[in-house]
């Protein structure tokens, strides 16, 4: 069987043909939680004003298919530091179980379906969707000269808001000073739950020059996660407010609230496995943050028909 990061959890992909294994690990396939966390800002920016569900699912496929792309060429750009460190040893590229060749061509693969997705999407969309490339293209050299490469991959990682958002019909979409504050809502949920998945890696980083939030903060982590979450929840609560006017459409970001506050009471930066079971809980308030867009805007639609 091929080998598994300490973070893969038991999926289809272990019942796969041994040579197809590597390359269902290459794409995070085994990791799932990942492909949620693209998934999610879309609906952030979509629920707005949503307009059915073949988007939602276009958005889907995206994520699975872009997340993927995005961390194959990840691993390709950082094979030589995944190497020096324990929990990414592990992965294709850095082992030697798949080639950089062969790498560079699962990323040509996945980007194609991504393409196809992109293409089934209105214009407005397409080109948004376009402006991710840049910052996606520069995620894997943040670690080399900022402390901070969570905020990058804030950027990256839910510019799904602005997409989700062009998708809607403009005579429908709010205004984009709403989707701006989503926006800054996903990147400090993001500096929150990478922060938490960085700490697995503190000692391993240190040993290998790589810089993250996690190392900086250090033992102010718990605090400071509990800062980006805070700092989430009350951009959301603007965004609701401007959008609404409704103080009751506050009340839809109690659970995610109340999730947060569970991750960081109970959180254990020292805890490899209580931080990565933090992470992967995401999953679920990713979904949470959706459901209350989607509240809020059934709300301010009940509002308007009266």
């Amino acid at each position: 069987m091929a080998s598994m990061t300490p973070d893969a959890v038991k999926s289809w992909v272990d019942r796969l043909p041994p040579r197809a294994q590597p390359y269902a690990r290459l794409a995070r396939f085994d990791r799932p939680a990942g492909i949620w966390l693209l998934f999610w800002p879309c609906l952030f920016g979509y629920f707005l004003a949503p307009e059915g569900w073949r988007h939602p699912l276009l958005f889907f496929i995206g994520a699975v298919a872009m997340r993927a792309a995005g961390c194959v060429y990840n691993d390709i750009i950082d094979r030589d530091l995944d190497a020096q460190v324990a929990r990414t040893a592990a992965r294709p590229i850095a082992s030697g179980a798949v080639s950089v060749k062969a790498g560079w061509a699962l990323l040509v693969a996945l980007s194609l379906v991504g393409l196809a997705v992109l293409l089934a999407l209105p214009l407005q969309a397409q080109l948004v969707a376009l402006g991710s490339l840049l910052l996606v293209a520069a995620y894997p050299f943040m670690k080399r000269i900022t402390w901070w490469p969570q905020a990058w991959l804030g950027l990256t990682f839910n510019w799904g808001v602005w997409v989700g958002w062009a998708a809607l019909d403009p005579a429908s979409r709010p205004g984009w000073p709403i989707a701006a504050l989503l926006y800054g809502a996903g990147i400090c949920w993001t500096l929150g739950y990478d922060s938490i998945y960085a700490a697995q890696d503190s000692e391993d980083d240190a040993l290998a020059g790589i810089k993250s939030s996690a190392r900086r903060m250090g033992g102010s982590l718990r605090a400071g996660v509990a800062v980006f979450y805070a700092l989430a929840i009350f951009a959301m609560m603007l965004a609701f407010w401007f959008w609404t006017g409704r103080p009751l459409a506050l009340l839809a970001l109690v659970p995610v609230a109340g999730h947060f506050a569970w991750q960081v009471i109970t959180l254990k930066p020292g805890d490899t496995r209580n931080a990565l079971r933090r992470f992967q809980s995401n999953r679920d308030a990713g979904g949470l943050m959706a459901l209350a867009v989607l509240a809020a805007a059934l709300l301010d639609a009940s509002a308007a028909s009266l």
